[in-house]
């Protein structure tokens, strides 16, 4: 049996094997599949915006402007005013001096990881660490010593250790875990990196658009921006697009600019694409009560499956259920369709063995009587 076949008929064999599931439309948290529609607690659209007239608007009139793509990298002519404008405001919004754009989160980790990190340097991570961030490390070349989730106890342990052996050092965490919902202890591993000589790079996927005064994330909220050396983020969560970017020095975007290979070899997003991202960043100032009644109705949720005997973790809008094997996280998952939801299963090994999940994704469109019916559906499939 070749390596294919093997890999497909173990997945097979242990009900893992992912399969595709097309939509026939998605809006105002709810999504369909043919006639049957269901609130949709998968989606990473958290303030709704994918579907604001602004967003929608912006990208139409790029695509009458610029036409339907950029065709062709940055470094040739694929190089907009249009991209320019975005990064000026992205560096504005999340507190640096510069921004460079990426075509996706991933593609950003992988080429941000991979230039910065070198054969001779040691990269420290937090176990938890998305795959884009694992695998720019894997290209790197780099030593990587990976810490114990959310514990800068361990991380001081590993510094002490390893770090005067290396040239370089670069420590990466999320300042909202995916897979969690949890935040980092920002202020002490910015301590440890400062002790230690190291560079800091934050992945703020999940909290761009949500935490802090202006919306920028968890550095912002807890004033530590300037003491990031890069923060990582995405438009395409909270801001209900696409993209991605670094905010970081102008130096630092420089030497990505000319070292990078996910940002070189690829065409830059289409301008209906920047477009949006630029009107999604002006409507995280203009409302921001999205995010405030999005993270009210988290915490809510939150208190009351717990209160309820379930087992939740996190301290945003991301709630994970934790149900423990495989086998029950699918009979959840199946249950709550019938009743008309879609929360999907998080299996190992996208989580460790033991952890299997009920991944909830809360977004603004997810009103109080909405969780108040979970609440009681939920018990039920128990």
């Amino acid at each position: 049996m070749g390596r294919i076949e093997k890999f497909l008929s173990e997945r097979e064999e242990r009900g893992l094997l992912r399969t595709l599931e097309p939509a026939d439309s998605r809006h105002d948290g709810k999504i369909r599949f043919e006639d049957e529609e269901f609130i949709d607690f998968s989606s990473n659209d958290y303030l709704g915006l994918s579907g604001h007239p602004k967003v929608k608007n912006a990208s139409k009139k790029a695509i009458d402007e610029f036409g339907a793509s950029a065709s062709a990298s940055r470094l040739l002519s694929g190089d907009l005013s249009l991209c320019h404008r975005l990064e000026e405001a992205t560096a504005e919004f999340k507190g640096k001096e510069s921004s460079l754009v990426y075509n996706s989160g991933y593609q950003a980790n992988v080429g941000i990881i991979s230039a910065l990190c070198k054969k001779g340097d040691a990269i420290f991570l937090d176990e938890l660490s998305h795959a884009s961030i694992i695998d720019g490390m894997l290209l790197s070349g780099a030593r990587f010593f990976t810490f114990r989730h959310n514990d800068p106890g361990h991380l001081l342990s590993l510094l002490k250790k390893e770090r005067p052996r290396f040239k370089e050092a670069l420590i990466i965490t999320e300042t909202i875990f995916s897979m969690d919902g949890d935040r980092c202890p920002l202020r002490e591993i910015i301590g440890l990196k400062e002790s230690y000589d190291c560079r800091l790079l934050v992945d703020e996927a999940h909290a761009t658009g949500i935490f802090g005064k202006n919306g920028s994330g968890v550095a912002e909220e807890e004033g530590l921006a300037e003491k990031v050396d890069m923060i990582m983020g995405t438009f395409s969560k909270a801001l209900g697009s696409f993209g991605s970017y670094v905010a970081t020095t102008g130096r630092i975007k420089d030497y990505l600019i000319n070292s990078s290979r996910s940002f070189i070899y690829s065409t830059a997003l289409p301008p209906s694409v920047i477009a949006a991202n630029l009107a999604a960043l002006g409507l995280i100032k203009e409302e921001p009560w999205r995010r405030s009644e999005l993270l009210k109705n988290s915490d809510y949720l939150r208190g009351e499956l717990s209160k309820s005997g379930f087992t939740v973790k996190g301290s945003s809008q991301i709630i994970p259920i934790i149900l423990g094997e495989s086998r029950a996280a699918a009979d959840m998952s199946r249950c709550l369709k019938e009743k008309g939801y879609r929360a999907l299963p998080i299996r190992p090994p996208t989580v460790a063995m033991g952890e299997s999940r009920l991944r909830l994704s809360l977004t603004y469109y997810h009103k109080k009587e909405v969780l108040e019916k979970f609440v009681h559906d939920i018990q039920v499939c128990r």
